[in-house]
């Protein structure tokens, strides 16, 4: 019988010193965590569950069996480690703050623009600019819709989107990812001026882009999503949706790594709204802590989602910036590194009050007291 092994952060702490030191800095983001679950799996199902501090999680790894006790402590040596920036052209990326990605859609049938950006490069022009200007660390140009019931894009389409924006972008000088599956949009779009790939089907669609990453040392970031065919949605059957999740981003890390991408410029993302339903989604949002014990930077995507308009009666794509602020804030507080949104100004004034916050959490308390 298969047994897996997960250390899931539970409760968070301002600052170290408000646990009097017992606290640790969740992957080199500005989160701290206080307590821990354990948790033990036997074919999915949970049989064990251990609750501890800081100061107790290595007695409670010492005492798991042998073949357990290995993940458990690369998993807590994840959970502490500080990724290093990503150098994007002549950008240099953080991952020590939450960075916002704004989302440039240059498809005939985007939720967010309806198709503005393509039919009207100029109007795509401004819009990158302006998302520069507000404070996105990265464009991400895409030129497929990925939405459930899209047909799939034609390859020769999709480069005739893409690329021409790519170019507009890396005349600004931006850093930009290229939301693509295809290995061949990817190479014309790093010789364009791309520098990091955002393949949503975790570099299953197309094998071919492994390839391409690799020779390029290019950073990836990996998706889930159940479906390796056109329709990404499909198959969404799960015996535990976090588990589940945690162990197929696992599997596309470490496929990544045995196809020669380097493990430190790899991004993973939990794939919110592609084949889950909207229990299974907040399930995995509520669950986000838990992903830094695979060792690599998060990416969270949930900006204008169905699921927002789901939990607010039926508002359309462009009345669900609340939701999407909400959603992001929510990321920033699991310590996710990256935030992909449409809203780029209130997503970064929103990272900015966080980040206020949190550095003013972190003065001495001793100081305070006369």
């Amino acid at each position: 019988m298969q047994e897996n092994i997960y250390i899931q952060p539970t409760g968070f702490a301002a600052s170290p010193q408000s646990e009097s030191g017992g606290a640790i800095r969740l992957a080199g983001s500005m989160v701290y965590a206080s307590r821990f679950a354990v948790i033990r799996t036997q074919n999915s199902k949970v049989i064990a569950r251990d609750l501890c501090l800081v100061s107790d999680l290595e007695g409670v790894i010492s005492s798991l069996p042998a073949e357990l006790k290995l993940d458990a402590e690369a998993q807590w040596a994840n959970l502490q480690t500080e990724h290093v920036p990503l150098q994007l052209g002549e950008r240099t990326i953080r991952l020590d703050q939450p960075q916002i990605m704004g989302i440039l859609n240059v498809t005939p049938d985007s939720f967010s623009d309806s198709g503005e950006f393509l039919e009207k490069p100029e109007h795509g022009r401004a819009h990158a600019s302006a998302m520069l200007e507000a404070g996105a660390a990265i464009i991400d140009v895409g030129g497929e819709s990925t939405r459930p019931g899209a047909a799939a894009t034609w390859e020769g389409d999709e480069l005739e989107r893409v690329i021409p924006a790519v170019e507009y972008c890396a005349a600004m000088g931006a850093a930009i990812s290229v939301d693509t599956r295809r290995a061949s949009v990817l190479e014309a779009a790093i010789k364009a001026g791309a520098h990091v790939a955002n393949d949503v089907s975790a570099m299953r669609y197309d094998p071919r882009s492994q390839a391409v990453a690799a020779a390029t040392n290019c950073p990836v970031i990996l998706m889930h999503a159940p479906g390796t065919g056109d329709d990404l949605h499909e198959g969404g059957t799960y015996s535990n949706v976090v588990f589940d999740v945690f162990d197929a981003l696992r599997q596309y890390r470490d496929d990544a790594v045995a196809a020669g991408i380097a493990r430190e410029r790899i991004v993973l993302d939990p794939g919110i709204g592609f084949g889950k339903s909207l229990a299974e989604n907040l399930t995995i949002l509520n669950a986000l802590p838990l992903y830094h014990a695979l060792g690599q930077p998060l990416l969270l995507g949930v900006s204008r989602k169905r699921m927002i308009g789901a939990l607010s009666h039926e508002a359309a794509a462009h009345e669900r910036k609340g939701g999407s602020v909400a959603l992001a804030t929510m990321g920033m507080n699991a310590g996710v590194h990256m935030l992909r949104v449409h809203d780029v100004p209130e997503t970064v004034q929103a990272r900015n009050v966080w980040r206020g916050l949190r550095d003013a959490a972190l003065t001495d308390l001793s100081d305070l007291i006369e």
